[in-house]
């Protein structure tokens, strides 16, 4: 008789990557506090930032330089965007690390089969700059940024589209996230959902509607295990 298959062979599991996979707060709120004291404006503190994290780094600078009682026209939103992205990708990884338990999360769920992906709001290239400079691009058989998807989460098609970089297909899906468009692109894709108790969100985590809520990676493949022991 055949071996039996791996648990999860054919599933895809993705992943958000701000809030999700690493924590990037300090190194995204570094980048904000630098443009804001040549500004000449006060600094923020991280607490008050992190939550404004998760809409891409326009809405970062914008939502930064309000709190700090400076809103932004346009033209000086596009020209403080150019430099916080010089400061953050030289710095992209200075403080920024993979939240506890993530990678041997990663090992145990492909082992057990899975194929894994990164669906983030993050540009593609400064993506596998952060995942490269922690050593973690190759765990991941894709990473799409909304540069290489139709549009960016909440749409679903940001989210299929990593689902068929792996080859995966989006009833044996499951999306890990921290923040209201991971879990309404899951939704709108009929993908099962998993949100993160530690992310990036506004809204308390319970009440986003995903479909189950975890505090800490080591509950992740155990709980994938059952999510997707049956098809959707």
């Amino acid at each position: 008789m055949p071996p039996a298959a791996p648990p999860l062979a054919g599933a895809t599991i993705v992943f958000d990557l701000d809030g999700t996979l690493v924590d990037t707060a300090p190194d995204l709120v570094g980048a904000l506090n630098v443009l804001l004291a040549r500004e000449g404006l006060p600094t923020l503190p991280l607490a008050e930032v992190r939550v404004m994290i998760g809409q891409g780094a326009r809405a970062l600078i914008t939502r930064g330089f309000a709190a700090a009682g400076a809103p932004l026209d346009e033209a000086r939103l596009s020209a403080l965007f150019g430099d916080f992205i010089v400061h953050y990708r030289a710095h992209i990884a200075d403080e920024s690390r993979p939240f506890p338990g993530i990678v041997d999360a990663l090992d145990v769920l492909a082992g057990a089969g899975a194929g894994l992906a990164v669906c983030t709001n993050k540009p593609t290239d400064l993506s596998l700059a952060l995942l490269d400079a922690l050593g973690m691009t190759g765990r991941f058989a894709a990473v799409v940024g909304p540069d290489a998807a139709p549009a960016p989460k909440p749409d679903p098609r940001h989210l299929q589209t990593a689902i068929a970089a792996v080859g995966g297909s989006d009833d044996f899906a499951l999306m890990v996230g921290d923040s209201a468009s991971d879990i309404g692109a899951a939704r709108a894709a009929k993908v099962r959902s998993v949100v993160v108790s530690f992310g990036y969100t506004e809204i308390p985590a319970a009440d986003l509607g995903a479909d189950h809520l975890i505090d800490h990676f080591d509950e992740l493949a155990p709980l994938a295990a059952r999510l997707l022991a049956t098809r959707a």
